[in-house]
Parts: C-alpha cells; sequence; structure tokens
C-alpha cells in the first residue's frame, strides 16, 4: 500500500466522524479539473507505511474512521489486506472511488470491509472520454454503483458540475443511474494545478451556489435524494 498524503484529522471527509484521510497516488482516469495532479503525475511523496500504522495505532482511541482516496484507491493491489489492518484497530473506513473497477469494489463487499463509498459519476456515458479521458467509460461506475445496491451498502454518489456539463447531461445523468441514497453535486472549483493543454476547460467560469442548487432541485424527480 503506498500512501502519499494524510490529512490527520478531518471533520468533513467522513460524515459523522471524525477521520484521517489517507490519498494513495495513481489513477487511471485523467480528469481536466483534478485537484490532485501531484498524485498523478510522479512529483508525489511517499509517507512510509510504517509511519502511517504507527500513527493510526496511537490515535485508535481518538479518530472515529479512515477515509482511502487518491488517486484511485482500487489500483492499490494490498488494498484489501490494508483495509482488514484498519478493521482490526477499531476504526471505521470510507472508500472514495471512480468506480472503474467493480470487481474490487465487490471483493470489497462480499468480505463486508468498507463501511461507507463514496463514487464519483463524472458525466454522461456519451461525455465520459472527454471530461476523464481516453480510459474511462461510465459502464463500469454504473456496475460499481448496481453492486454497493445489491449488497445494501452505505454510499453516496457525487457530480462535480464543471462548467463542460449543461442542464441537459444532468438529466442525462441522473436518468442513466439507478435511485441512490445520496447523489450530491458539488460545484466546480478551479485545480492550482493543471495540464497545460487542459487550460481552456480549466478557466471556464463555474456555476454559482445558487444555481447549483436550482439544478439539483431540477433533478429530483429522477433522484428523489439529491443535495447541493
Amino acid at each position: 500500500m503506498i500512501v502519499s498524503g494524510m490529512v490527520k484529522s478531518s471533520l468533513i471527509d467522513y460524515p459523522g466522524e471524525v477521520a484521517c484521510v489517507l490519498f494513495v497516488p495513481g489513477c487511471n482516469y485523467n480528469c481536466f479539473y483534478c485537484h490532485n495532479r501531484s498524485l498523478l503525475d510522479g512529483t508525489h511523496d511517499v509517507i512510509p507505511l510504517a509511519t502511517v500504522v504507527q500513527f493510526l495505532t496511537k490515535r485508535a482511541d481518538l479518530l472515529d474512521g479512515v477515509v482511502i482516496t487518491g488517486g484511485e484507491p482500487t489500483l492499490q493491489s494490498d488494498l484489501i489486506i490494508f483495509i482488514q489492518k484498519l478493521k482490526l484497530m477499531g476504526y471505521r473506513v470510507k472508500l472514495d472511488t471512480n468506480g472503474s473497477n467493480p470487481q474490487v469494489i465487490k471483493d470489497l463487499l462480499q468480505a463486508n470491509l468498507c463501511d461507507m463509498y463514496a463514487v464519483d459519476y463524472k458525466a454522461p456515458s456519451c461525455k465520459y472520454s472527454q471530461i476523464c479521458g481516453s480510459n474511462s467509460t461510465a459502464d463500469t461506475v454504473l456496475q460499481t454503483i448496481n453492486l454497493l445496491l445489491q449488497y445494501n451498502a452505505d454510499f453516496q454518489v457525487r457530480t462535480t458540475v464543471v462548467p463542460q456539463l449543461d442542464q441537459a447531461d444532468l438529466i442525462r445523468m441522473a436518468k442513466e443511474l439507478p435511485v441512490v441514497p445520496h447523489y450530491v453535486l458539488n460545484r466546480y472549483r478551479r485545480p492550482e494545478k493543471f495540464l497545460p493543454y487542459d487550460s481552456p476547460k480549466v478557466m471556464q467560469s463555474p456555476y454559482s451556489h445558487a444555481t447549483i442548487r436550482q439544478m439539483a432541485d431540477m433533478l429530483r424527480p429522477y433522484q428523489p435524494n439529491i443535495s447541493a
């Protein structure tokens, strides 16, 4: 398990829990608006796993949970073994994923290892490669989401409303998704670090908070458990 960043205590990354957030490097997507670009381009640091385990062992009575995010955690070959260790320490575990590896998610679900999941649904299926890069497809993400429903998992689906998505796109996405327990629309924020050729997309003006809330209301007939 490779860890490249750690937030020792967070009140916002795991709803209702005080959690440590672990960032892992590497991703099979290339979203132009990624806020963790250093995890993708090889300029990231590496925190010795022994240091991470030592910290979590000492804080086991003070923290409720651990959030594993990235990058894309399901690319880590020893993810399941690492989560098993966290559970033995008494932690609740939340996994953030782009949903591209449904088999890994199925293995986690069958082992009943994660207490919560967050899956990003980034675009309508016809625009997935445009938003996330040529290696991406909506099909695997939808498989992951349907698995989470099948296993009655605690999870949320998140969409960052980038300027390249319009109302018709969001309606299409809401219809493509099954009805999920919690669907969250997040406002786009420009990343500090991005690829030069992505500059025209990155620099487009974000939607306002009010517009995002209006979009959420518009999608409520299709996704009743939506928030913004």
